[in-house]
């Protein structure tokens, strides 16, 4: 499966940094996970079996929740069995598209 998911604290003290530190100790736990992911502006992605993907994510959410009593969890998943490398094949069939009308 893979997941994309936006995890952020409702509640800062202050400045945007503030947020970002929080957020940034979510995506370490990502990181650390060994599964594959990517982070955009928007949304970290991660792959893997749904129950290590589900695992990343509430390890990431409560990283979150230890800076901030509330907390915003979204969460857009792709279930599908039997295939893997699903984070770069999916682009890669997208990109192939734009290959043909360059060339």
């Amino acid at each position: 499966m893979i997941a994309a998911f936006s995890v952020a604290p409702t509640v800062t003290e202050g400045a945007n940094a503030e947020m970002s530190a929080a957020v940034a100790r979510a995506v370490r736990v990502v990181r650390e996970s060994g599964l594959p992911n990517e982070t955009t502006a928007m949304f970290t992605t991660v792959e893997g079996e749904w129950d290590e993907v589900m695992d990343v994510i509430k390890r990431a959410t409560e990283a979150v929740a230890e800076v901030s009593p509330r907390v915003s969890l979204v969460i857009k998943a792709d279930i599908r069995e039997g295939y893997t490398d699903m984070l770069h094949q999916k682009m890669a069939s997208l990109e192939k598209h734009f290959d043909h009308e360059e060339g």
